[in-house]
């Protein structure tokens, strides 16, 4: 099947910069003024449509499919999920505001499509992050890829952080798999749960955020109020994770790119990760710049997110961690190690997560949280 190019963004109409999600129109006036620049004159991220910023529809793979509108033959028998042109939409989407306010990650793609114009860069995972209260949490997220096909998959625990997650698998290897996580709300301080459960409502109101709240990522608006700086320096101090999802709500906390499908690149992730550092960016070295699971064949390394700014129900603009890019090579496992190259398939190859590789992930944004200590 062709592959379909990613989509390139959505409306104007229908992309907001963060200021534009304040909880008053006086707020609203004092952070935007003038619209697009005085936003700009603020040093806010756009998320405005129009012919500028963002990533363009190029050779970054969601999955192969025989939909596609930029010129390849198209057909309109879908027959499995990963056909869908509606799911090809709700990914590409997702990513739209997410290439928007992650600088770091399209000029990572960037210079990996400059040093290999023949390569198609392909996906490894998609990274969602909740809170775990009801209605909300790991499911809100996982419906939507289930109604698609995706199966759960493993269970991880990360008692240091109060995290819970599952790892989802496509119903076909050349989808992305997905990874969710969640924060254990109820045991977190009184107050940070009180801070928690106001943005997501009663039990009724947030039962109708996650079923429909993931779709807010697609707008790359928050499923709920602007938050309180008060309220953010608040979660902060206790968990940079329920900052994090206080702020971005669904929004992909992160992308990773397959690079043992990236080809023409010898060497594997150490020589990317070699090639990323000469080219100036800042790799996340929690545990060391490469992250190897025990059995030496799962290898991942990511940056450290973007700052953006970030406006506050009263008008208070602070810069917080936003998203990163990850890089994840999944090496042959050895049943399959007598195939030539040319006969590896994805399901040859190592598959899951490791909980300690993924906890050293998950400090890309602490990172960010701490710039001097980068």
């Amino acid at each position: 099947m062709a592959l379909c190019r990613l989509l390139d963004r959505l409306p104007a109409a229908l992309q907001r910069s963060p200021c534009a999600r304040s909880c008053s129109y006086s707020t609203l006036a004092s952070c935007l003024g003038g619209g697009r620049a005085a936003a700009a004159q603020a040093g806010l991220p756009l998320r405005l449509g129009g012919s500028g910023g963002g990533r363009p529809a190029g050779r970054c793979q969601l999955f192969a499919t025989a939909a596609g509108s930029d010129g390849e033959q198209c057909t309109t028998t879908v027959t499995q999920p990963e056909d869908s042109h509606l799911f090809q939409g709700i990914l590409s989407g997702m990513l739209a505001p997410y290439w928007e306010s992650t600088p770091t990650a399209e000029a990572a793609v960037n210079a990996l499509e400059a040093r290999y114009p023949d390569a198609l860069i392909g996906f490894d995972h998609l990274a969602f992050r909740t809170f775990g209260v009801e209605g909300l949490g790991i499911a809100s997220v996982a419906q939507l890829f289930a109604d698609f096909g995706y199966r759960r998959r493993d269970a991880f625990e990360f008692p240091a952080k109060k995290l819970r997650a599952y790892w989802y698998a496509p119903p076909d290897p050349d989808l992305p798999r997905v990874f969710i996580s969640e924060l254990k709300v109820e045991e977190l301080s009184r107050e940070a749960q009180g801070v928690i459960r106001k943005y997501a409502g009663s039990p009724a109101a947030a039962a109708l955020l996650g079923k429909y709240g993931p779709m807010s990522s697609l707008l790359g608006v928050q499923p709920w109020c602007t938050p309180s700086l008060e309220d953010w320096e608040l979660l902060s101090r206790e968990s940079e994770y329920a900052a994090w999802v206080l702020v971005h709500g669904y929004a992909l906390n992160h992308t990773t790119i397959a690079v043992h499908r990236l080809e023409g690149h010898e060497g594997g992730l150490e020589a990317l990760n070699a090639f990323l550092q000469e080219q100036g960016f800042v790799l996340n070295d929690s545990g060391g710049i490469t992250k190897a699971s025990p059995d030496g064949l799962l290898l991942q390394s990511s940056t450290v997110a973007d700052r953006v700014s970030y406006c506050f129900c009263g008008g208070e603009t602070r810069l917080v961690p936003g998203a990163y890019i990850e890089f994840a090579e999944r090496l042959v496992l050895p049943q399959f190690a007598g195939l030539q190259p040319g006969e590896v398939e994805e399901r040859h190859r190592r598959d899951g997560f490791e909980t300690a590789s993924a906890d050293r992930i998950f400090e890309s944004t602490t990172l960010a949280a701490k710039p001097d200590e980068i």
